[in-house]
């Protein structure tokens, strides 16, 4: 294959990458605290496939990863004691994962058979005492703004604990894990973040917009096509020029 094949071989490679972080921004706009992706795309030189008579090098498309994008969503009203929206951009919910601590936007939480708070998945919500658990013989919790989580007994109201949100200061130093969380990278350690509100009641939406995915869809795809027609131009183009060099043989 000669210099033009390759770059745009390369291209349709990053292509089928873009279709599939959008796609996945697609299935992924109805899912609490969700963060819009966006793959990160620059050209790459490299060795042209031969180098007579090109002596620049070769432009490649390069996939070089995938940014994120932490700002705040809308909040959605849901009227449950145990689902909690973070006001303020860049922290996270603390959560007790298999291999260490994990972070999350997605505050829809419940109450497991022993009283403690976990996400959906059964992974235990962090306070500032380790575990948040709750009294079945109090009434329902009530969380302020600051994240502390009291009941009211008999006796009056009881400080059960105080809910854990954290923010680092390079959002690159976290990375995705599964079920909508993060981990941190290498030894980056977060810091309390004093300066957000706890709203009790609603979710925070996914900022993916739906209108922005679906345009962006149909242009990967004629993007798609039309590098697919540019290869097939030359691939005919060599086959015409093979032709023609073998009858003046």
């Amino acid at each position: 294959m000669d210099n033009a094949t390759y770059v745009a071989l390369s291209r349709q490679l990053v292509l089928r990458r873009e279709l599939d972080v959008t796609a996945n921004n697609l299935a992924n706009m109805n899912t609490s605290g969700y963060k819009f992706e966006q793959l990160l795309v620059e050209t790459e030189p490299g060795k042209p496939a031969y180098n007579l008579p090109i002596r620049a090098p070769a432009n490649f498309a390069f996939d070089k990863g995938i940014g994120r994008d932490f700002s705040q969503g809308s909040f959605i009203q849901t009227g449950s004691d145990y689902d909690l929206a973070i006001e303020g951009e860049g922290a996270f919910f603390v959560v007790n994962g298999p291999s260490g601590p994990l972070y999350t936007r997605d505050g829809a939480f419940t109450v497991n058979s022993e009283g403690v708070l976990t996400t959906q998945e059964g992974l235990p919500v962090q306070g500032d005492g380790g575990e948040i658990r709750l009294n079945a013989e109090f009434g329902a919790p009530s969380i302020s703004a600051d994240g502390i989580v009291s009941q009211r007994s008999a006796d009056g109201t009881v400080r059960v604990g105080k809910i854990n949100v954290v923010r680092f200061a390079n959002l690159s130093d976290v990375e995705k894990r599964g079920d909508n969380m993060f981990a941190a990278t290498s030894n980056a350690t977060p810091d309390p973040a004093g300066d957000v509100r706890i709203r009790q009641g609603m979710l925070e939406a996914s900022n993916v917009n739906a209108l922005t995915e679906v345009t962006r869809l149909v242009e990967i795809n004629r993007s798609y096509a039309s590098i697919s027609k540019v290869i097939d131009q030359n691939q005919e183009l060599n086959r015409n020029a093979i032709e023609r060099l073998g009858r003046v043989a």
